[in-house]
């Protein structure tokens, strides 16, 4: 037997009203005919000068319900496993030295976990989070690493001198990559206090050092293997 597949739709147009499809309809020739295709069977119902317009479409196959069809989705991902050939650098704030050099630990440790050889990662330290930005670029630019990895420690203190870190140094990652386009990697951590940095060093949290490298070497191998020109 033949399947049917009806689909309603309420679509509306104006004034922010919904009808029953159950309501009386009244056809108006203002709304544009369909044609069906040869294995379909439709009808097209219509209203209404108040500016709602309901459409059922009745769709007739005779072996079964037909949804569109597509190719494949191609999915692409970075690999953590297909290191080898992938370089890095790594951009370091002084700053808050006693945070961000456990940073520094958790990252390397984690590209030697994952094979990446010692001599493929670069350390360049700067004096804070501000200027990793224009660092990061310049090594991007250089083409010479296949992503960046910014660390850095931004902690509150009493003025308003940690916004504009914390978001300097947001922005200034952020339009390293973009400029570069190299996979520019933040890092940064920012917190209220001492304690939450380092807890988020190698403490309760875990090292966010250590996740940032992951960060860089998945998007490294994306760029690398799929996305290069």
């Amino acid at each position: 037997m033949a399947s049917l597949a009806a689909v309603d739709c309420n679509l509306l147009l104006r004034h922010g009203r919904t009808s029953s499809f159950n309501q009386p309809l009244h056809h108006t020739s203002s709304l544009p005919l369909y044609r069906s295709l040869p294995w379909q069977k439709s009808s097209l119902l219509s209203s209404s000068s108040s500016g709602l317009v309901v459409r059922h479409i009745a769709i007739e196959r005779k072996d079964q319900l037909s949804f569109a069809r597509t190719d494949a989705v191609q999915q692409l991902t970075g690999s953590l496993t297909r290191t080898q050939g992938l370089r890095f650098a790594v951009v370091v704030a002084r700053f808050n030295e006693i945070v961000t050099k456990q940073l520094l630990e958790g990252a390397l440790d984690t590209f030697k976990k994952y094979s990446v050889n010692e001599e493929d990662v670069d350390v360049v330290w700067v004096p804070g989070s501000f200027e990793i930005g224009i660092v990061a670029e310049k090594l991007g630019k250089s083409m010479k690493y296949h992503a960046v990895l910014c660390i850095g420690a931004v902690i509150r203190g009493d003025t308003s001198h940690y916004d504009a870190v914390a978001n300097s140094a947001a922005s200034g990652v952020l339009s390293a990559g973009l400029n570069s386009g190299v996979p520019c990697i933040f890092g940064v951590l920012t917190c209220d206090d001492m304690e939450q940095a380092l807890n988020r060093a190698g403490g309760k949290s875990g090292n966010k050092g250590s996740e940032a490298a992951l960060t860089a070497i998945e998007m490294a191998s994306l760029f690398e293997h799929h996305l290069k020109q």
